[in-house]
């Protein structure tokens, strides 16, 4: 399991740029690339300029396939809409391990 966490700041005036690339992206990673578990892009309640994206993964093996997918391409492409370089934390265990409560 791993998990991955990324804060970016987005220019205000690409703003409604990149939430296009967003609103693409997560729904469509979860959907289609087996291995992701959760893929969601949120939006700070105190900066509408900053989001927050929270993945989950069954493996580095899932993790590998949704950077090779062609949506992580586009949303690469948009990486021109931010201020500067995106914070990244990264966990390698997700607790508790019996998952059963967690919904698709």
């Amino acid at each position: 399991m791993l998990a991955v966490r990324v804060t970016v700041r987005v220019e205000p005036a690409l703003r409604d740029e990149c939430l296009k690339t967003i609103e693409t992206h997560a729904p469509g990673s979860e959907k289609d690339e087996p291995g992701c578990i959760r893929c969601n892009g949120l939006q700070n309640t105190g900066d509408e300029n900053v989001y927050r994206f929270y993945d989950v993964y069954e493996s580095d093996e899932a993790r590998a396939a949704h950077r090779a997918a062609s949506r992580y391409a586009v949303w690469t492409a948009a990486a021109q809409t931010l201020e500067g370089p995106p914070e990244r934390a990264e966990c390698t265990r997700v607790l508790p391990a019996d998952r059963s409560y967690w919904r698709k």
